[in-house]
């Protein structure tokens, strides 16, 4: 049990901890003067340099912030033996406050170890079986950013039976109010695991609902950041969500861990290169979401391609240099055959040209150098020969033309595209202009790939891909080409697909992703939604995802769920929320997209106020409205979910339907009421 005293003595174990929390912050503090004290007015060179380093500068003041209700530590480890030193007889072992950053005192010495430091791990992975070399492990209860309890485990006393750290259940099952929160105090050995896996391998993580996958992703890049930060400071990181609803949720849970470098988006805001208006039915999003349009735009971008049909004559003071025709095709072919970048071909053509000139002079006696070459490249000639040769080619006005011309889309979709597929692609209405099309989503992720075609995307260090098993192939090769030459985090769980071209199998996303060597990981314990819960819901998953293990959840927690048939609904919805609201905590009214706004009505006329998803919930205002369309990422302390068949009937086939109710049913930590009036869906009986 944890080990409480009277919040007003300062004497005993409990009274020491509370010191060095505020010796602790006290040093933080300190840390946060000094660099706010720097003076670089003499150390720089010139202006860019102290912007540059006034930048930075800025950036560490910011991450030394104190947040006064975040714990500065969470946990203590005393070591049998002293680590990093040669062991003396008898010497007494090290010990360590284990917190979400380092903090140190006026001498240097460490005060609070940042969690993600190798002596750090043990407070994770130790045990009774594997103590590694730890005496004692505390876990410090907080109440308001002020130490109220500690919990000790002797990991190295075989008298002492291991038990259940109430204080981790404790934070596990927290009620919550407002954005995600770090699990930094509460990662289990198997998360652990994955966190500090390496940064030169790919990690695909499956993992059901409250297995904690997005938060390992997060955590990880927080990982790699403290043990990779010089290398990915210069090539970059990326957290990649399904829609700016889930990017908010998460957004402070880096800050909170002093990473304030990595950058948020949705696919969508990857491949926007154009404005996008429009939507595409299931049938013709399923087309361009297929991979096989990767091979279809290649085709496309490369037909610009003609082979000259005339000797190419350059003219240089007196003398003309003349190229016959089949030795500029030679050249093109050559080009051709390298499948490189059809940019970067075009950019060396008049290169290539301008050498076969060179070989000519030089076998007229000439002495030429790399300036004459150059020179030779922007001759006009030359130039006016590359342009008729290999033209630039605009992505999206090539895309527009698959999509708009029959006769251009059959000629590059032979044998790629049935006729039946080309046809449900094609515009009905062809646009004139790259502007006035009605571009959908799908459109956007095409004129990206032919955009790499032409000119190779920048690649970052590493990617996080949450949500991935709603991706498409297309949309999968979008991100894949955004950490050719970095890695990535994969997370996400084949039973919650809800698009027509939900992810079929791992193996099969990332090899779209270009990362067949990445490394599985599964999930199964899930710390946040309860047992009675997570067992109802999975019923749905031999409908669903036959051969998925299910989720066995540590968390036993009767009378959490409540299924309540009614006749009528709508009041008992209302007064399902009134319920839940006498708890502590969020509260989340998940409905098919359809009946949101009838509950809104009924809401408003019962005087209950609510948020959007996205908005920041208040002590006042916990009761948000979520679309069963924008819950997947979300989660809340109880959920009431109304009418589970109008879930299943707003998606266009029962598999899908069925997966979104599977999100629906497991987005609630602490209760979950259902209520209809309907009958439920076969699948749950």
């Amino acid at each position: 049990m944890p080990v409480q005293e009277d919040p007003t003595r300062d004497a005993g174990p409990l009274g020491r901890e509370r010191a060095h929390l505020a010796a602790s912050r006290a040093a933080l503090r300190a840390m946060r003067e000094d660099a706010e004290g720097l003076d670089i007015r003499d150390v720089t060179a010139n202006w860019v340099n102290a912007a540059v380093l006034q930048h930075q500068i800025d950036e560490r003041i910011k991450s030394l912030a104190d947040l006064a209700h975040t714990p500065l530590f969470f946990g203590r480890l005393t070591y049998l033996h002293p680590v990093g030193a040669e062991e003396a007889e008898g010497a007494a072992g090290d010990q360590f406050y284990i917190g979400r950053r380092h903090v140190h005192d006026a001498d240097g010495d460490p005060m609070v170890i940042d969690w993600r430091a190798p002596v750090s791990q043990p407070f994770y992975q130790a045990s009774k079986q594997k103590p590694m070399d730890v005496a004692l492990r505390r876990r410090f209860g907080y109440t308001g950013g002020e130490i109220t309890a500690y919990e000790d485990e002797h990991l190295s006393d075989p008298s002492e039976a291991a038990q259940t750290s109430k204080l981790l259940q404790q934070e596990i099952e927290r009620p919550r109010v407002g954005p995600m929160r770090d699990i930094v105090a509460t990662i289990q050995p198997e998360q652990d695991e994955i966190v500090r896996s390496g940064l030169g391998g790919t990690v695909c993580v499956q993992g059901g609902p409250g297995t904690g996958k997005t938060a390992v992703g997060l955590h990880r890049v927080a990982y790699l950041l403290y043990a990779h930060r010089e290398r990915l400071a210069r090539t970059g990181t990326l957290v990649i969500g399904p829609n700016k609803s889930f990017l908010h949720y998460i957004e402070q849970v880096l800050p909170a861990l002093g990473e304030l470098e990595v950058q948020q988006a949705t696919v969508d805001d990857l491949v926007a290169h154009v404005e996008v208006r429009g939507t595409d039915d299931a049938a013709s999003a399923l087309v361009k979401g297929d991979a096989r349009m990767a091979e279809v735009l290649r085709r496309a971008v490369r037909s610009h391609v003609s082979m000259p049909a005339e000797a190419l004559m350059v003219v240089r003071g007196s003398r003309r240099w003349r190229v016959p025709a089949y030795e500029l095709e030679e050249i093109v072919r050559e080009l051709l055959d390298r499948d490189i970048r059809y940019g970067a071909a075009r950019e060396a053509l008049p290169q290539r040209i301008a050498h076969a000139v060179l070989v000519r002079m030089e076998q007229a006696g000439e002495a030429p150098d790399d300036r004459v070459q150059d020179a030779v490249a922007r001759n006009t000639a030359v130039k006016a020969a590359v342009k008729a040769i290999w033209p630039p080619v605009d992505p999206a006005k090539l895309v527009l033309r698959l999509l708009s011309d029959a006769d251009f889309l059959a000629e590059h979709a032979e044998g790629v595209l049935s006729e039946e597929e080309q046809r449900t692609i094609l515009w009905a209405k062809p646009a004139r202009s790259v502007k006035s099309a009605k571009w959908s989503a799908a459109d956007a992720v095409l004129i990206d790939e032919a955009a790499d075609l032409v000119t190779r995307t920048h690649s970052l260090g590493h990617v996080v891909l949450d949500e991935a098993q709603d991706l498409s192939p297309m949309q999968y090769r979008a991100v894949g080409r955004r950490c050719t030459t970095g890695s990535a985090t994969v997370l996400g769980d084949l039973a919650q697909g809800t698009t027509p071209w939900a992810t079929r199998s791992w193996g099969e996303a990332l090899g779209h992703l270009g990362k067949q060597d990445a490394v599985i990981e599964e999930l199964t314990a899930g710390f946040r939604v309860p047992r009675e819960v997570i067992a109802y819901a999975s019923r749905l998953l031999p409908s669903i995802a036959p051969g998925l293990t299910e989720v066995s959840s540590v968390r036993e927690s009767p009378g959490s769920l409540s299924v309540r048939e009614s006749s009528a609904p709508d009041e008992d919805v209302v007064a399902a929320c009134m319920e839940s609201l006498a708890h502590e905590g969020s509260i989340g009214l998940i409905a098919a997209d359809a009946r949101i706004p009838v509950l809104a009505k009924a809401l408003e006329g019962a005087g209950l106020g609510y948020l959007g998803p996205g908005e920041e919930t208040t002590p006042d205002t916990r009761l948000t409205l979520v679309p069963a369309s924008l819950a997947k990422g979300l989660e809340y302390d109880y959920v009431v979910l109304d009418e589970p068949s109008a879930v299943v009937a707003g998606e266009p086939d029962e598999r899908t339907g069925l997966r979104r109710l599977y999100v629906a049913l497991t987005r609630a930590v602490s209760g979950l009421i259902v209520v209809h009036g309907e009958p439920l869906p076969e699948a749950l009986g």
